[in-house]
């Protein structure tokens, strides 16, 4: 795996109000730092003991003292009511991802001298972020004691590895999108709205890049590594050593142009003139790639690769990005679904693309030609793509993206890949979404998505949806798949 993935260290610091005694925070941090570690990595995390944050001055010496330890993330720990100034000026003057949560209180036999009121202290501390306008998490329930409050800020961790990761991303693409794809399109100011970079190149600029690594010494060992990954289904051993150069050409690319971003993702074009320029199809480097940590995307889809980097950071795994294909046969619903899984007809759907999902997501894998390009191209152009169906298990079906009037919207939805036999080509996948039906026509149709769409191998859908919230999107534009019952503000209430 390319050291491509954010990471985080939360600084946690305890806040008192003055007229409270010190004590409960500095004990109920100890004890918070402590279920941490018993349950978790302790690496994740930082205990400031320098002070218990008070005033304005306590702020800035804990704020010195975390950002020494090299923490990215905060923890913010009412270890009772908390005094609200200090606690979100020291959230203000962090610049990365930040989070709350608040003592409860231990036991009926110490509510006089014991109490701490963080529970009421939360209140005050989320009015003060408001009139601040600093963004920072709250979970869903911020007041626990020492064991729940360690769970709140390891599921913080995903949420802040994704905020930190797009406040230092770079997004390079080549060429703009293939003819009949305006799909893919979006204006890219929202991109620097989440503080991601875009570096944007012709095809030339990388025919040009992949000429001058013809003939590359490090050549055979990449073509050693396909071989290896592909085993028995390397059904075109003549095009890897042009893969493997085109997989150098990108990587050398990135660490040339990541510039002064940690982090870097790619899309390309591969399509009409590609093929025919190059000799190969993209596909199977991609997936290589994003099995590697660089997400790649086709058809230049910038919020696509963006989604990609986002899951990849959060479920730290592979992702892919697959077209919202083609509708499960009636005969194949029948024969391998209905009565077997509890999903409708409608519930159902495949997921699709050329070949750019990483082996390792793929129950069986060969390498072919790209048969909806061999139509009108020789085949000896087309080859370089991986196909394999998708191993079945728990999704995440996802996307972030601009609208064509430049807003930020986004949609999740928890579903599966059932173990159905595709019986067709590419990379694909039978899947199953609860009410897809419903959240096709309402959400990915009214919303005006593309039809590419991220998926994470697992149920991500808890932090994704406060990445969203924490970036920016808001929450009505947050589209998910409603249950049965639940009506959208666009479907016909009599059917």
């Amino acid at each position: 795996m390319i050291d491509n993935m954010p990471k985080v260290k939360v600084g946690i610091v305890a806040v008192s109000r003055d007229c409270f005694p010190e004590s409960l925070s500095v004990n109920r941090r100890k004890a918070l730092v402590e279920a941490y570690t018993k349950k978790y990595d302790a690496a994740d995390i930082y205990e400031c003991p320098i002070c218990i944050v008070e005033s304005e001055i306590h702020m800035v010496q804990a704020l010195e003292d975390i950002k020494k330890a090299g923490c990215n993330a905060l923890c913010v720990y009412l270890g009772n009511f908390g005094p609200e100034i200090s606690e979100t000026l020291l959230a203000k003057h962090f610049e990365g991802p930040k989070m709350f949560c608040a003592a409860a209180e231990e036991t009926q036999d110490n509510l006089i001298q014991g109490r701490g009121d963080a529970y009421c202290g939360m209140l005050n501390a989320s009015y003060n972020l408001q009139l601040r306008n600093v963004k920072a998490y709250i979970p869903e329930y911020p007041v626990g004691d020492a064991e729940d409050c360690a769970d709140m800020i390891h599921d913080f961790l995903p949420i802040a590895r994704a905020v930190e990761g797009l406040s230092n991303l770079k997004i390079i693409s080549f060429g703009p999108r293939p003819t009949n794809f305006l799909a893919c399109n979006a204006p890219i100011k929202q991109l620097y709205n989440l503080g991601v970079e875009i570096e944007e190149n012709s095809e030339l600029d990388l025919f040009e890049a992949f000429n001058k690594h013809a003939g590359d010494e490090r050549i055979p060992a990449i073509v050693k590594e396909m071989e290896e990954e592909l085993g028995a289904g390397n059904k075109k051993p003549e095009i890897l050593a042009k893969l493997a150069q085109y997989e150098l050409t990108l990587k050398d690319w990135v660490e040339a142009h990541r510039g002064y971003r940690k982090y870097v993702t790619l899309t390309g074009k591969c399509w009409p003139a590609f093929q025919t320029q190059f000799g190969f199809v993209p596909c199977y480097v991609n997936s290589r790639l994003t099995a590697q940590g660089i997400p790649v995307s086709c058809e230049v889809d910038i919020y696509g690769t963006l989604s990609e980097f986002i899951g990849t950071v959060i479920s730290q795994d592979t992702v892919t990005l697959l077209d919202i294909n083609n509708s499960v046969p009636k005969d194949m619903y029948k024969e391998s679904i209905e009565g077997k899984f509890d999903y409708t007809l409608k519930d159902t759907f495949m997921g699709f693309h050329c070949g750019n999902t990483a082996s390792s997501k793929l129950s069986f894998c060969e390498m072919k030609y790209q048969m909806i390009m061999a139509r009108s191209l020789p085949i000896e152009v087309t080859n370089g793509t991986l196909e394999g169906d998708i191993v079945p298990g728990d999704i995440t079906f996802y996307r972030l993206q601009s609208t064509a009037d430049n807003k930020l919207r986004g949609y999740i939805a928890h579903g599966e890949v059932l173990p159905v036999a595709t019986k067709s080509f590419g990379a694909i996948g039978v899947f199953a979404i609860p009410e897809m039906g419903r959240f096709y026509r309402h959400v990915l149709i009214e919303g005006g998505y593309p039809h590419h769409g991220a998926v994470a191998f697992g149920h991500y859908g808890k932090a994704l949806f406060e990445v969203f919230k924490y970036i920016g999107v808001p929450v009505e534009e947050i589209g998910y798949n409603q249950p049965a019952g639940v009506r959208y503000p666009t479907e016909n209430p009599w059917g």
